[in-house]
């Protein structure tokens, strides 16, 4: 008979695994208790500290002509939170995001618009850009568009929707950098094998480019992370670890934190195959 003790018992299927996490320190706290919980051991180390952009002056003349718009696409939890912000801020009513058909990228971002009392109209089946433009490519012809985004970004989104007929105003709402006080503490961990990761995760292209980055100049990505698996959390992510040089080890199939995790579980015995000569793309 089991006693209450071992009913109570999580499996722990990352026992033994150490894991590096890239994401913003604000956005880690979550993704590091699952990891936690499910018996990793975790080390957080951001590759990327999200900033107010240099000037919200296109995003506020965005916001006071809402109700010009038909359609409103945001692309992160990121991009919700600063849109709110400056909807206080210039002191808009929240409301006339109602009249708008609200477009988000994925659950996590449909799910903070959700909190905030918007009612989310189109979540593409898959959360990259091209997938909204598939839900969006019949439907916004002669329409006006906003596209709430990070200072930098692929133009999937505005440039194919201006090519279906959009008129669409692409605003900034927040920026990336690269935090430097990380470099060392990259270095360090990988150095010492008391504190060097079985994987790395990345959960975006500017994670990984800002992780090759931060390894300094003249550091060959492939062999100071030789061993390691490398996880990522689609595959827009994985195609940029190619580009540099590297590939992701595995995959998530739900291209979210909770997706890439489920990878991570369903992978957790991953060894990498012995390196191979892999070239960066031209």
């Amino acid at each position: 008979m089991m006693t209450t003790a071992e009913t109570n018992t999580t499996p722990q299927p990352l026992a033994g695994r150490r894991i590096l996490i890239t994401r913003a320190h604000e956005q880690a706290a979550a993704m590091t208790r699952e990891l936690e919980r499910l018996g990793a051991s975790v080390i957080s180390v951001p590759t990327i500290e999200i900033r107010p952009p240099q000037s919200f002056q296109p995003l506020d003349k965005a916001l006071k002509k809402i109700p010009a718009y038909d359609f409103l696409i945001l692309t992160s939890t990121n991009a919700v939170r600063a849109l709110f912000k400056r909807l206080e801020k210039q002191e808009i009513d929240f409301g006339l995001l109602r009249n708008l058909t609200v477009v988000a990228i994925g659950p996590a971002t449909k799910m903070e618009l959700e909190q905030r009392g918007v009612k989310v109209a189109i979540t593409p089946d898959e959360y990259i850009a091209e997938a909204v433009v598939s839900a969006l490519r019949d439907k916004v012809a002669g329409k006006n568009v906003l596209l709430v985004r990070a200072k930098i970004a692929r133009d999937v989104i505005p440039q194919q929707l201006r090519q279906a007929g959009a008129e669409v105003d692409v605003t900034e709402a927040y920026e990336t950098v690269v935090p430097q006080n990380s470099a060392i503490k990259i270095r360090a961990i990988l150095a010492d094998p008391a504190s060097r990761p079985n994987i790395i995760t990345f959960t975006s292209s500017s994670t990984v480019k800002n992780f090759i980055a931060l390894l300094g100049p003249g550091v060959s990505p492939k062999q100071e992370l030789q061993g390691i698996v490398l996880a990522s959390i689609g595959p827009v992510t994985s195609q940029t670890l190619i580009e540099v040089g590297l590939g992701a080890n595995i995959e998530a199939k739900d291209y979210t934190v909770p997706g890439l995790i489920a990878a991570l579980v369903q992978n957790a015995n991953f060894t990498p195959a012995p390196p191979t000569s892999v070239e960066p793309a031209k």
